[in-house]
């Protein structure tokens, strides 16, 4: 069992990163993204599914200048037009039940999902949109999806689930982060006991979640980019954030795994976002498929072994953070 004395000692050693520029390929590729949504053509897409198809769409565009800390490139009229495509959802509720959903709703592309949702508060938030104002429904939801240990899920038979609860570190992530901009609040409080409770590294002890658990083996593997997955860097970046908010202590065994990521000051991308399935528009008819989407931008973020600028000025800094909560005596043993 780490003490908080030998975890400071741990990320003391590492030394200042040295500064890690965009490559030419990642400067090229913002140029490009932040040129397509100030098109006609991307917001024609976002008017016509706000989300899907989101590999290639405006979507993941947008999450990945936001990502990069590149949001002040994304035009305001792909931010007001996203804005516009969320208030047109016909259903602003996560369905759960049959009775949630109002008939003749496509059911795939009706409603958001607590990642998604979590996620474009963040990136519409950096854009200088005043989403609790322009998107009053959001908190609400947030507020109301919450479960009984501090997290979320996206798979929405897991709230019907009564004799264990089966949430999701990656549903929860998005919307904690989206949370902390809001001040201190009993909500956050009880996501941060969710994230200590999972020691930023463990998956669902449930029958229901038990795929998270095989999932968990990678999460020390930092990602980028990581639109809504999960990484160890991610969930200890967002709960020292809220240490540094609350100045409430944290058990210092919530943050041992720090210990275990690369010693390197510079962070490199070890895991990149797997293909996953989308719905597209194929001459008006939406179907479901694999995707092989891409652009310019993501595929320049992607390349495995690559010192990340992103990352590593995320390691630093929640490092820094972590070696301060020490010694204000917000780390216990």
């Amino acid at each position: 069992m780490m003490n908080v004395r030998e975890l400071r000692e741990a990320l003391s050693t590492i030394p200042d990163a040295p500064t890690v520029s965009f490559t030419a390929a990642i400067e090229d590729g913002i140029e490009q993204a932040a040129a397509y949504l100030a098109s006609d053509a991307a917001i024609a897409a976002i008017t016509q599914e706000s989300y899907w198809p989101k590999w290639d769409g405006p979507w993941w565009q947008m999450v990945l200048l936001w990502e990069l800390g590149e949001a002040a490139r994304l035009p305001q009229r792909a931010a007001r037009a996203m804005v516009d495509g969320l208030n047109a959802l016909p259903v602003h509720l996560f369905p759960i039940r049959e009775s949630d959903w109002p008939g003749g709703v496509e059911r795939a592309r009706g409603a958001s999902c607590h990642c998604a949702l979590g996620s474009m508060d963040q990136v519409l938030t950096a854009c200088g949109i005043e989403v609790d104002k322009e998107l009053p429904w959001v908190l609400p939801w947030y507020l109301r999806y919450q479960m009984s240990d501090g997290g979320l899920n996206c798979d929405e038979t897991a709230y019907l689930v009564t004799d264990e609860c089966a949430s999701s570190m990656v549903a929860t992530v998005p919307i904690f982060e989206a949370m902390l901009r809001r001040g201190p609040s009993a909500w956050l409080d009880r996501g941060a006991a969710f994230l200590v409770e999972r020691a930023l590294y463990l998956g669902s002890p449930t029958r229901h979640n038990a795929d998270e658990r095989g999932a968990a083996v990678v999460w020390p593997a930092s990602m980028f980019p990581r639109f809504y997955l999960y990484d160890v860097l991610r969930g200890a970046s967002a709960l020292v954030r809220w240490a540094e908010l609350a100045r409430l202590p944290l058990p210092v065994q919530a943050l041992a795994i720090l210990e275990k990521l690369p010693r390197d000051p510079v962070m490199r991308v070890a895991r990149t976002v797997p293909a996953m399935g989308t719905w597209r528009d194929h001459a008006g008819t939406w179907q479901r498929e694999q995707s092989t989407g891409t652009f310019p931008l993501l595929a320049a973020v992607s390349e495995l072994g690559e010192p990340s600028a992103r990352l590593t000025a995320e390691w630093q800094r929640t490092r820094r953070a972590v070696i301060a909560l020490i010694d204000a005596n917000l780390v216990t043993d």
